[in-house]
């Protein structure tokens, strides 16, 4: 094998190439877009959060969408559509409810996180890449106790797996960072994790594309795939909406969302929908103090929004919106991050500038992603690398990893089974 395409220039796809043209292969990327990370990867939450590791799917969470149902601001939104992708996949998600498949799943996430954010602390120092990062850790923080309960739980089961998430106490939460002494809703205590980091994945992806290139990975960008190319039960390559036919050995489909719909006209179903994330990044006035604003990144888990410094900007993001392919920004999501990140800092009433955005995160049932050959398919030669939901930035460099030793033959660092095609 010598040429491998890689579909898709979003964190996952530069990844996927960087570390397949270490081993040696001619890479070329395709994307729509016309510059790397343009779509999910353009303004998400900014966290390397192994620590946000437990699944949407779990025993709490059908209670909690049905509390949810039909409002606008809930943190998890399932809007009910004539779509039976949407059923189907629901129902998946209902079975990976259980508390057995949750602690199944938490392990899978958080063993391929480990690796994932080791693999990104030493390119980072390898290439020298400024991409706004700190590493600072993530602080989880809890406004119900029985969140707070719920979490004791979760952490205790994430040591247990080889992620160092502590329990602190509210006086520990605000030596960590100091910020949230100015909350305006009563904190009742956190988890903490040191190891964590946070950063630019736009930035952090641009960059890498740069790197790429001048290794030798070949971009092309504005171009839209329109088909797989197969021969009996093998992949061949792509076509583009031009007409063009591009060949290779090997072809990465790393399409986020989007890589259920190439494979739908070759009967073939991925079980990934897409989850509408929002964000609002706040540019924030000089002379704001770092006692009023935060710097170590944060996650609010009962509102499912996080918090992550980008500079002279505070990035805040996360709820879930299960509208299909709509990207349209909803302003009653939007109102309702803002309002609480405002009752949480204060200060930023003061803050004008803000920018909204939406992305779509491609969720699979159990949250975890598929890193896998498409071989029980019928479709040698193409490898799946997406479905990563809210994790795409603290899985990306772990996942193509995991890629490269399996295209490469290697034995894996992880136990690659609950990341496969089945």
């Amino acid at each position: 094998m010598r040429s491998i395409t890689v579909l898709g220039a979003g964190v996952v796809g530069v990844t996927s190439a960087w570390y397949l043209a270490a081993e040696g292969y001619e890479v070329t990327v395709i994307d729509r877009q016309m510059a790397p990370a343009q779509e999910t990867s353009f303004a998400n939450g900014g966290q390397i959060s192994v620590s946000h590791a437990e699944p949407w799917a779990n025993p709490a969470a059908f209670w909690r969408i049905l509390k949810w149902l039909g409002r606008e601001d809930a943190p998890l939104l399932w809007r009910l559509r004539a779509d039976f992708d949407q059923w189907l996949w629901g129902a998946q998600f209902l079975r990976e409810c259980t508390a057995a498949r949750t602690r199944s799943n938490i392990q899978s996430i958080v063993q391929l996180g480990l690796i994932s954010r080791r693999e990104l602390g030493t390119l980072r120092e390898a290439l020298a890449l400024d991409y706004d990062q700190l590493t600072r850790g993530i602080l989880h923080i809890y406004t119900d106790q029985g969140e707070f309960n719920h979490a004791l739980q979760q952490a205790e089961l994430m040591r247990e797996f080889g992620c160092d998430r502590v329990p602190k106490t509210l006086t520990e939460c605000a030596l960590i960072e100091p910020a949230i002494k100015q909350s305006r809703i009563p904190i009742i205590g956190g988890t903490y994790t040191a190891a964590d980091e946070s950063g630019n994945a736009q930035k952090f992806t641009e960059l890498l594309a740069q790197q790429a290139a001048a290794h030798g990975v070949r971009f092309r960008f504005g171009e839209t795939v329109s088909a797989l190319q197969r021969k009996g039960e093998n992949v061949t390559g792509v076509s583009l909406a031009t007409g063009e036919i591009i060949a290779a050995d090997a072809t990465v489909l790393a399409l986020g969302s989007y890589s259920p719909l190439l494979l739908r006209p070759l009967g073939v179903h991925l079980p990934i929908y897409p989850g509408k994330g929002y964000s609002a990044t706040f540019a924030l006035p000089e002379g704001i103090l770092s006692s009023e604003v935060p710097t170590v990144s944060l996650t609010d888990d009962g509102a499912k929004i996080v918090f992550s410094r980008l500079g002279k900007r505070l990035r805040v993001a996360g709820t879930a919106e299960f509208t299909g392919y709509d990207l349209a920004i909803n302003p009653a999501r939007c109102a309702a991050m803002v309002k609480r990140t405002r009752k949480l800092f204060p200060e930023l009433a003061r803050v004008e500038e803000i920018e909204y955005w939406a992305g779509l995160r491609p969720v699979t049932p159990s949250n975890v992603p598929l890193i896998s050959d498409m071989r029980s398919a019928g479709l040698a030669g193409l490898w799946l690398n997406t479905g990563h939901g809210t994790l795409g930035w603290t899985l990306a460099c772990g996942s193509a990893r995991l890629l490269s030793d399996l295209i490469a033959g290697r034995e894996p660092e992880v136990n690659a089974g609950p990341y496969r095609f089945k």
